[in-house]
């Protein structure tokens, strides 16, 4: 809190604070004694200290202390005081007031390197997982180009047109992996550092969703279920992001589902909500591990080995960035099913048309 809010800032806070708290004392004080008052304005000096800065803080003290004396201590409006227990009264609450909000700060602080020290462990600890999830991903599909490049430069006019188009097909697919690292890597980026702007336009997302399918390696080797609706309207997004989200929940579907099981993807347009669902008849995802899917490097404890862990957190921070959500569930087929809801604007032209 004290981060966003200035010295002099917190100065008028904590003078405020003291004295709307003093003055409603002020208004009771026939029926509440002025030790009482003190053990209050003590505990308003106390958060104040837990809140703020020592200067402040210091003043809110000494502010409380003068009002205590000047409002709450025989004589009244006045700063001479008669008793013995009294003035003992003012002198320990001052030294307790001021002695309270140094410890204080002191504590705070201590507490605050303890905390920035800890954030800095998790972050190379983060960075030294993603580092080593990279080192393997970047390092397979690198060595799949070189080796077949050198195939085809060792024996490529020995080589069917059968041999060239696999080598090709696998360069390919190499290729594309390597692609999707960096622009998770950049994604990620972009997120933590807030600069991920939308370039919204008006997409057509069954087009969007044929293009994304065609894209996913090995998809053939399952059953894409999609039936376009062809009465959807156009819709306002960044199309290079959502892309990303359906590249990533399909090939998400695609790596860890058995060959020939069933994927199938759906969309839904109502009360100005588009709704896209990725589903699969997979093994699904343990339900004590559903929550922590979208965590940043996090990968479910039965997946295949491989992956950073970063594309369904960067689908989230996408998601959201349309002012949308993304959730898992259960799928009727018992695997897992992404639900995509974004708040959106429709092209209302194309809408007249349909009908």
């Amino acid at each position: 809190m004290r981060r966003n809010i200035n010295r002099w800032q917190q100065v008028f806070i904590g003078v405020m604070t003291i004295g709307l708290l003093s003055l409603g004392c002020y208004l009771f004080k026939d029926f509440i004694d002025y030790r009482i008052v003190a053990l209050i304005l003590l505990l308003a000096v106390s958060v104040l200290a837990i809140l703020f800065d020592i200067f402040p803080v210091l003043i809110s003290a000494l502010l409380s202390a003068l009002i205590l004396n000047l409002f709450f201590i025989e004589p009244i409006f006045h700063y001479k005081i008669n008793s013995a227990e009294s003035a003992l009264l003012f002198f320990i609450y001052l030294l307790v007031a001021l002695v309270n909000a140094v410890l204080t700060n002191r504590l705070r602080k201590q507490e605050d390197k303890v905390r920035d020290k800890e954030e800095k462990e998790n972050t190379i600890r983060l960075y030294n997982t993603l580092l080593s999830s990279l080192s393997h991903e970047l390092k397979t599909p690198i060595a799949t180009i070189i080796g077949a490049v050198d195939i085809l430069k060792e024996s490529g006019d020995k080589m069917t047109i059968d041999q060239r188009v696999d080598l090709y097909s696998e360069m390919e697919i190499a290729g594309s992996r390597l692609n999707s690292q960096v622009e998770n890597l950049l994604n990620m980026s972009r997120l933590e550092t807030g600069n991920l702007k939308l370039k919204k336009d008006w997409v057509d997302i069954n087009e969007l969703i044929f293009i994304v399918s065609r894209k996913v390696p090995r998809i053939e080797r399952h059953v894409l279920v999609f039936h376009p609706d062809e009465h959807l309207p156009l819709f306002k997004l960044d199309a290079g992001l959502i892309e990303t989200v359906l590249y990533c929940l399909i090939h998400n579907a695609v790596r860890y589902t058995p060959n020939g099981s069933e994927i199938s993807i759906k969309t839904n347009f109502d009360d100005e909500k588009l709704a896209i669902s990725v589903s699969d008849n997979g093994k699904g995802i343990p339900d004590d591990e559903v929550e922590k899917v979208f965590e940043k490097f996090y990968r479910v404890s039965s997946s295949t080995p491989g992956g950073t862990g970063l594309g369904l957190s960067i689908a989230k921070g996408i998601v959201e960035a349309h002012d949308g959500s993304i959730s898992l569930v259960k799928a009727e087929s018992g695997g897992a099913a992404f639900i995509i809801n974004i708040l959106v604007e429709a092209s209302y032209i194309k809408n007249l048309k349909n009908e």
